[in-house]
């Protein structure tokens, strides 16, 4: 059977986090598996604990815990590789966040999957867990909403949320993997995934590979989701503009933006009367006014906010 590394950053979330290492302990899977969680707090080392507490009573799985001083999720992720590459060697490297709660047949359901494609790295779904019920326009925003797709090869993925990937991937690729521009930002696993695709790498999703992304009240209203869109946009597009694009594609995703700024306020005020389907142009709204500043140089620090526990 193969061998499987789990990854987990972790900040501040030790709840969270307790609930997502008994989850990985009733995984069905024969697949050789080991826990690595790096703790992004240096003072208070919840993480840490939440790791000593679990191995105490037996656990099921090899697990370890290492510190990351420097705060931003780019560097977890990067100390979090470094990490698992020094460890004896395995197959696959798996990442979940902390505030997420992996399907019993998560794992194997990857495994099976990543046989089927070849693929380099892929990504499962996301089914949202609402502690408060937001209503029925979460189901038209980035963040709230749940994420499936047709299990198969896609062009490329995003997120190290949900992700299985070879280990060759990162051994393979310069350290950082994850551009430390983006530590309070997010747009870091889009970026490296950028750069895999570039050097040749493959993907796929696994449809019925299935994470629960537990989320707080204060992630469940407008506001939060809309600050979301437009972080989104800003860390996209600064995707976007560090890899030099010529002059045809700036003048490509410029004319987006301007059809994004220009037709939205427009379906806002058909919609009106549907507050649930009007979420859907202020969304797409607010990406491209991320879009915006990001092009005029500011950023938005999403990850100096905490949510949940």
């Amino acid at each position: 059977m193969p061998s499987v590394l789990i990854a987990v950053p972790s900040f501040r979330r030790p709840k969270s986090l307790e609930r997502l290492l008994t989850a990985i302990a009733h995984l069905n899977t024969r697949a050789n598996v080991t826990v690595l969680v790096a703790d992004n707090d240096a003072d208070r080392r919840e993480a840490v604990a939440a790791c000593d507490a679990v191995r105490a009573r037996g656990y099921r799985w090899p697990i370890s815990s290492i510190v990351v001083a420097e705060r931003g999720i780019a560097n977890v992720r990067n100390a979090l590789i470094a990490e698992a590459l020094r460890q004896p060697p395995c197959d696959f490297i798996a990442m979940l966040d902390d505030d997420e709660e992996p399907d019993a047949n998560w794992l194997d359901e990857l495994l099976r999957v990543q046989a089927q494609t070849g693929a380099d790295a892929l990504n499962g779904s996301t089914k949202r867990v609402f502690e408060t019920d937001p209503g029925a326009w979460a189901t038209h925003c980035d963040g709230v909403s749940d994420i499936f797709a047709p299990t198969g090869s896609i062009d490329i993925i995003e997120g190290t949320g949900n992700l299985l990937a070879r280990r060759a991937l990162f051994a393979g690729m310069t350290a950082p993997w994850f551009d430390p521009a983006f530590a309070m930002t997010g747009g870091e696993d889009k970026d490296f995934f950028v750069r895999a695709k570039k050097a040749g790498a493959r993907f796929a999703w696994a449809n019925d590979a299935i994470a629960y992304d537990y989320v707080p009240p204060s992630r469940a209203n407008l506001r939060w989701a809309l600050s979301r869109a437009y972080s989104a946009g800003n860390s996209d597009m600064r995707v976007f503009l560090k890899y030099r694009p010529n002059l045809g594609a700036r003048l490509k995703e410029i004319a987006r933006i301007v059809a994004a700024l220009l037709l939205n306020p427009v379906l806002f005020v058909i919609l009106a009367f549907n507050p649930n389907r009007r979420v859907r142009p202020l969304r797409k709204l607010y990406r491209a006014f991320g879009k915006l500043a990001a092009m005029g140089g500011r950023t938005y620090e999403e990850y100096s906010v905490i949510h949940g526990q």
